[in-house]
């Protein structure tokens, strides 16, 4: 190996091990950065279609979209056939990163980027690669794959999709529906109605406010821990784990759990309806009654549980 090879391959081998270095193999050596700014008003929307790469944005005090990146591939002829393409407005800006569709192997984009806080991320779209989100007042609509998502002080609406990744939301205000298969679910929730749905893996949720919204959590193969602050509906799915669900001692709720095979076990005085109570069924309810907490497992425990 020549000298300059191996000069090029140091840097990237000191980087392979950093826990957000996603930029391919210790193969794909060859990387080119790019920077792009443009002014973006307020209340604009943000579309990025991006191919094995992650994706970070976080809100800043400047009607400015600032846009740095990576490109990277195996080869320099990969590397400049890869193209950044962006079209942009007063009110919008939406980026492509434009891949040869032939190519097999590691090749593709990274990119960190500053909006405007008041923003719509109408689309924010990647594979192979990381969505971190932060500090956005607006929509934010996320899709990946084989990368985790995290969300953090966002008010609005949140649709955050990955497969064989975990997501984490902290310190969310609006509607919030996370969906992932393989992976985790972590978040707090504000306000807002919220729905997680995963597979193989484990929902940790507190919500925060009471709203008229009901929360829908399901999981298959993983634990369901519930935490609420306030009154609120809950629908709660697993199996083969366990549901346990935190609850204020002055809540009233209309309790009905269903397991198999397992306990149910609950700190609060559960009024039973006539008929309603078995080794593995419960209705009933909590305090003077209040919205539905509907729980049910197979193969695991049941528990409610003062907070």
């Amino acid at each position: 190996m020549r000298i300059s090879q191996i000069a090029l391959l140091l840097p990237v081998l000191a980087l392979a091990g950093c826990e957000d270095f996603d930029i391919g193999g210790v193969m794909d050596h060859y990387r080119e950065d790019f920077h792009y700014s443009y002014a973006l008003a307020p209340g604009s929307t943000v579309e990025i279609e991006n191919s094995n790469g992650s994706i970070e944005i976080s809100g800043w005090d400047k009607d400015t979209i600032d846009i740095d990146g990576t490109k990277y591939a195996g080869t320099e002829e990969r590397l400049h056939a890869i193209h950044i393409d962006i079209d942009h407005s007063a009110n919008s800006v939406s980026i492509h990163t434009d891949i040869p569709r032939d190519w097999h192997g590691n090749a593709g984009a990274k990119y960190i980027i500053r909006v405007p806080q008041k923003i719509d991320l109408h689309n924010i779209q990647s594979s192979n690669g990381a969505i971190r989100i932060d500090s956005i007042q607006g929509e934010a609509r996320l899709q990946t794959s084989n990368g985790t998502i995290r969300v953090d002080q966002v008010k609005g609406l949140v649709d955050a999709h990955t497969s064989n990744g975990s997501i984490e939301a902290a310190d969310v205000t609006g509607d919030a529906t996370l969906r992932t298969t393989n992976g985790g679910i972590r978040a707090d929730v504000r306000k807002g109605a919220f729905g997680a749905v995963t597979s193989n893996g484990t929902i940790t949720a507190h919500l925060m406010e009471a709203d008229a919204h009901p929360v829908h959590l399901e999981s298959s193969n993983g634990r369901i821990d519930l935490t609420l602050d306030a009154a609120r509906e809950v629908h709660a799915r697993t199996s083969n784990s366990s549901i346990t669900v935190h609850l204020p001692g002055s809540m009233n709720a209309d309790l009905r759990a269903h397991t198999s095979n397992a306990s149910i076990d609950s700190d609060f005085d559960v009024n039973v309806h006539s008929g309603l109570l078995s080794k593995h069924s419960v209705e009933g309810t909590i305090g003077s009654g209040g919205p539905l907490i509907d729980l049910e497992t197979s193969n695991g425990s049941i528990k409610i549980v003062h907070l």
